[in-house]
This record gives structure tokens, C-alpha cells and sequence, in this order.
């Protein structure tokens, strides 16, 4: 995936957050367009190791996260600091939206 421009990162952020009035819905809008957009499973690499992400989730304190699996190991990490793969999964702009948002 090429790299976005700050006018396509709002133009993604507008739609995942218009009908939202606070912080609170407008995560869960950027969560709602990961849990449709975002092709999973997908391999990365977290801390060197190979791992699968193959769920997300909005946490109870207002972080969506990634959950990582490798072998009987699950592990979840801030969708915020999850190493994406080259090429990125489908979907991935998403990621990077938020990203752009949160920062």
C-alpha cells in the first residue's frame, strides 16, 4: 500500500467519525471500519517473532487492540503500536486513519 496523504487520512477519519459526538464514539466508529475493512488473519512480526493477528477488539478503556497468537501464546497489543507486515493486509489504511487520529 502506497503511503497515504494527509487529505485521504481525513477524508477516512470524516467517515469513520460522522455521526460520532465524543471521544468514545468516534473510537468505536475507527473500530467499527477495522472490524469491516481490516483483512484478517495476517501475519507481522512483534518483539522479532513471527505472530498471526487474528482478531480485534475495543477494550473497556477505550483502546482497540490487536490479538496476537503464536502457537498456545495470545498476546494483545494496541492497535496504535502493532507492527504492520510489507505488504500491509487489506484494509490497513484504517489503521493508519486511527493512527493519524489518535496522534
Amino acid at each position: 500500500m502506497h503511503e497515504l496523504s494527509d487529505k485521504q487520512l481525513e477524508a477516512l477519519i470524516e467517515e469513520a467519525t460522522v455521526d460520532a459526538y465524543d471521544e468514545d464514539e468516534q473510537l468505536t466508529g475507527f473500530y467499527t471500519m477495522l472490524a469491516d475493512h481490516l483483512a484478517i488473519p495476517f501475519e507481522t512480526t512483534v518483539l522479532g517473532t513471527s505472530a498471526t493477528v487474528d482478531s480485534i477488539d475495543l477494550t473497556p478503556g477505550s483502546r482497540i487492540i490487536a490479538w496476537c497468537t503464536r502457537g498456545p501464546h495470545r498476546q494483545a497489543i494496541a492497535i496504535l503500536d502493532l507492527p504492520l507486515p510489507t505488504p500491509a493486509p487489506d484494509g490497513a489504511e484504517w489503521i493508519h486513519a486511527y493512527r493519524h487520529w489518535a496522534a
